[in-house]
């Protein structure tokens, strides 16, 4: 039976969703779509900016082979002519579109959002896109400006509406139109928040009462992080409410009543997302497509609230590498279900919360580069075959590995019970790793250590996580041949998840651990 896939991407969006344990978010719709989804709780992206993640996980290769760490390229030619996962189901029949941020816009994407090569028709951008950074929030003195923190009245809004909602209007008049046609599609809509500035309609902060907010559990900078691995948040010390502040470069700190202000704020356009994604969800029960659509929903990396004294992204911490990640998937996650039962009511985030379980959680540690092989073999199409160890000059092949796997939970149980292994290296070997990296210009934060440009990169952290650990590996790098010196160690940190889950303790120097690693990774 042909299935639809509908892949929902957000901007920006750490797994802060009552299906991931978080206490204060209100969540409903995307907690119901757990609730029939296989659910992913240790899922991490290859690269915490936007566009690099984004042209990761779409070509399913990793950034040193897209070798796209900033925004100024296009992997096409600049890279190798890498198919793309909505390029690679188009081939395969089926009708694919584009709503909102899905790939990055820009050169990295070719000024088109890679046209015609991966989608059927010309990609959707709301056209209050590019109102996003204009002076849009009322400030105390009733005069605007372009905020951080960003709530708003929607009727004042430029065309009386957000982005995000323009979105999904349109992705919910395309399942209209595509309900009608017997070809398969691959839908996919990408929204903006909670991506900053934190604009939303106001009345969403009613849901966070600001004495209910509390600061990030570790608000200050580790003492034994190196330098290195800060972000010093240039992109929100830009904004008009922050740069009221005068907050000394490059860590701050930012007032408690701000930080505040941000987490609160950042909830409520989580919130806010969450009821765009009802709508849609609702929209495709509406249709009758729901028993016969493929749902995915994730984000392109995480956003950090404070931890460790920093905030966005730009960095190989959990909080801005770990990303929600969840596949529907009809008759697999869920019971089949008759035409004329709903599996998505719209549910209401000011209404009595619901309480939902989700259907099955993975604790593996997986990776967005395989997202590619997973959702073609969800889909019943050939997996796109594993890439050569240099792969520049291959069109279709995947850095990734299919996931569909660890979907049968007593499968997984089984594996588990296996006795352990003989031998140790193969047993290391087969704990799954997530790999992410960052760029930086300098051992010491500068204006633009959280967004480099290529030419300016001289150091690329390497990052891995597994369920125990995290161990990163700050070496030199030259942007002229892309190559990493593993010899020219600039700094490293290692962090322990069990006793450490929080990152806060960097004890790659005062241990034993540090010679077993050094063993390891030799």
């Amino acid at each position: 039976d042909d299935m639809n896939v509908l892949f929902i991407v957000v901007d920006d969006l750490r797994p802060v969703l009552g299906c991931y344990g978080d206490e204060i978010v209100k969540s409903p719709n995307i907690d119901q779509l757990a609730s029939q989804s296989m659910v992913f709780s240790n899922a991490y992206t290859q690269q915490a900016v936007c566009a690099p993640s984004r042209v990761s996980f779409l070509t399913g290769r990793r950034p040193d082979t897209t070798r796209l760490y900033d925004f100024y390229s296009y992997w096409r030619e600049h890279a190798g002519n890498y198919s793309t996962m909505p390029q690679y189901f188009k081939e395969n029949g089926y009708m694919t579109l584009s709503v909102g941020k899905v790939f990055h816009p820009g050169v990295s994407s070719n000024y088109s959002d890679d046209y015609p090569y991966s989608w059927s028709v010309p990609p959707f951008h709301p056209s209050t896109e590019k109102y996003e950074n204009d002076k849009t929030c009322r400030g105390k003195d009733g005069k605007l400006y372009a905020n951080l923190v960003c709530p708003v009245d929607v009727t004042e809004m430029p065309g009386g509406t957000l982005p995000d909602m323009q979105s999904t209007e349109e992705a919910i008049r395309l399942l209209n139109v595509l309900r009608t046609k017997k070809q398969k599609f691959f839908l996919a809509v990408g929204y903006h928040k909670p991506h900053i500035p934190l604009r939303y309609p106001r009345e969403f902060l009613k849901l966070y009462p600001l004495e209910n907010i509390t600061l990030a559990p570790d608000p200050w900078v580790p003492e034994k992080l190196p330098s290195v691995a800060y972000n010093p948040w240039m992109d929100i010390r830009q904004r008009d409410d922050v740069k009221a502040l005068n907050v000394s470069f490059p860590y701050g700190p930012l007032p408690d009543d701000f930080q505040r202000q941000i987490r609160q704020s950042y909830y409520a356009a989580v919130s806010y997302l969450d009821t765009q994604v009802g709508l849609l969800l609702n929209a495709l029960d509406d249709v009758g497509l729901a028993n016969s659509t493929i749902v995915v929903f994730t984000a392109d990396h995480g956003w950090s609230l404070g931890e460790h004294g920093e905030w966005a992204k730009y960095s190989n911490f959990d909080v801005a590498t770990r990303v929600p990640l969840m596949f529907y998937v009809p008759g697999v996650t869920t019971s089949s279900v008759s035409e004329r039962e709903r599996i998505f009511p719209y549910l209401d985030p000011f209404g009595p919360g619901l309480g939902l379980v989700s259907q099955g959680q993975s604790k593996k540690v997986v990776e967005l580069v395989s997202l590619f092989p997973t959702l073609a073999e969800l889909a019943g199409l050939q997996i796109p075959p594993v890439c050569p160890e240099s792969s520049f000059h291959v069109a279709l092949c995947t850095e990734g590995t299919s996931i569909v796997h660890y979907f049968n939970a007593s499968r997984e149980k089984m594996e588990e019970e296996k006795n352990g292994c003989d031998d140790t290296y193969r047993c290391f070997s087969e704990e799954p790793v997530a790999f992410s990296q960052y760029p930086r210009p300098a051992d010491t934060p500068q204006w633009n250590s959280d967004k480099p440009k290529l030419k300016d990169i001289r150091i690329m952290g390497y990052s891995m996580r597994t369920s125990d650990y995290r161990y990163t590996v700050w070496v030199g790098f030259n942007p002229n041949n892309f190559s990493a010196d593993f010899e020219d160690v600039h700094a490293r940190e290692l962090y322990i998840v069990e006793t450490d889950p929080n990152q806060d303790y960097n004890i790659y120097n005062n241990t034993s651990h540090g010679s077993l690693f050094k063993k390891i990774l030799a």
